[in-house]
């Protein structure tokens, strides 16, 4: 704009004019080649799978290697303490290894914590508490942490979910001994 005001020349000159490229389509053919493949039918086995086998639901035993090469166990079993066996009683799902506390295990020490709580119609773990913990002081947080990402299949009564109160959960941490050759 500057440039036409200061020089006073036409903006449109031949010299400006953009030239145009023309570009032109060629039809190509509507027919599409197709190739008909055959789905070959997989082979009848001969004899049925083995059955599965069924994994422990009540006990969990942690095994992990810390920085350092330290390595750890942390035994987790879960006692019914309001509970009749029957069905449609809740049972564990998803059990969550603990951490273990760097303080006591830069000291060596090893102990266990049971906690309580109850499991909600939604199969999570809430009002979580410790009941005993020896020694005290280390593991608890650890432990409340674990049991706090716990997923449970909840009770059902009638079609209905209930919440279980006074389950309790037994986390136990132990330093892995190293092997004798």
């Amino acid at each position: 704009m500057s440039t036409l005001i200061a020089t006073g020349k036409s903006a449109f000159s031949d010299d400006s004019v953009p030239k145009l490229v023309d570009f032109v389509r060629i039809k190509q053919d509507d027919v599409v080649n197709r190739r008909l493949r055959k789905v070959e039918k997989p082979e009848k086995p001969q004899a049925p799978p083995p059955a599965i086998p069924r994994p422990q639901l009540n006990r969990l035993t942690v095994r992990n290697k810390l920085e350092g090469g330290v390595s750890f166990n942390a035994n987790i079993s879960v006692q019914a303490t309001t509970m009749q066996a029957g069905e449609g009683d809740y049972l564990p799902i998803v059990k969550v290894l603990p951490i273990y506390p760097r303080r006591a295990l830069s000291r060596g020490i090893e102990g266990y914590v049971i906690v309580e709580f109850m499991v909600t119609k939604l199969g999570t773990t809430q009002d979580i508490k410790v009941v005993e913990a020896q020694p005290p002081g280390y593991f608890e947080r650890a432990a409340i942490q674990a049991a706090s990402k716990f997923k449970y299949k909840p009770k059902v009564i009638n079609g209905e979910p209930m919440d279980v109160a006074g389950v309790r959960n037994k986390i136990t941490f132990e330093m892995e001994k190293p092997e004798e050759d």
